[in-house]
């Protein structure tokens, strides 16, 4: 199975970037591909603007879904974006892992996905391909996230409220939207405050998810 991981955390030594390694490893061991977009590693570029098109369709105005649908026909998006793209066609899978900042993924994260999952490429609302007919159909989403608080602040009656019905429009309304199927989201609470003994259980609990949903046929 080819796998795309895209991973945000700006600390090498983070138990997120520990985690992202002990996981990439465990994948290929099982005989999956795996391919990397360290988006800070990368200094990956978050902003969407005229700079991700090397020719425009339009100079007199800047419309970013005019721009995306030509550059998805023409090939004319700056060589970052086509790089990502060409990881997207890649992977039968992909990653997202990230910790939660302000109850939302972290501004690079959220860079990458409005840069390559562009009109023309991702979606197309012009001919309804959009959900079932998205045009990243057959490819499925895995959220992996951690918060800094307790999982009492994340859910019902909590002080931030359900994290999981915030997740549920980020999946349907991203992945599902460009045609994706979607993976239940795997969540670490309290990432920062975890003791040795907890730490290693939370990798087993992941490890065991992956080795179950990608296993490589």
């Amino acid at each position: 199975m080819n796998i795309l991981y895209i991973f945000a955390h700006p600390e090498p030594k983070s138990f997120n970037s520990y985690m992202k390694e002990i996981a990439v490893k465990e994948l290929e061991e099982k005989g999956n591909k795996v391919r990397h977009s360290d988006l800070y590693t990368m200094d990956f570029k978050p902003v969407l603007d005229k700079n991700d098109f090397v020719q425009r369709k339009k100079t007199d105005s800047f419309n970013p879904f005019i721009e995306q649908i030509a550059a998805s026909k023409e090939g004319t998006f700056s060589d970052d974006i086509m790089a990502e793209m060409e990881k997207v066609k890649w992977a039968d899978v992909l990653i997202f892992q990230f910790p939660i900042y302000f109850t939302a993924m972290p501004a690079i994260m959220k860079g990458w996905l409005d840069r390559v999952f562009a009109a023309g490429f991702a979606f197309s609302p012009i001919k309804d391909r959009v959900y079932e007919n998205g045009l990243l159909k057959g490819k499925k989403a895995l959220m992996v996230i951690s918060t800094g608080a307790e999982e009492e602040l994340y859910s019902i009656g909590g002080k931030h409220g359900d994290i999981r019905e915030l997740l549920r429009y980020i999946n349907h309304c991203t992945f599902e939207y460009v045609g994706m199927e979607v993976i239940d989201n795997h969540m670490i609470f309290g990432a920062g405050k975890m003791s040795a003994e907890k730490v290693d259980e939370e990798l087993n609990k992941y490890l065991e998810k992956l080795n179950l949903l990608f296993q490589d046929s």
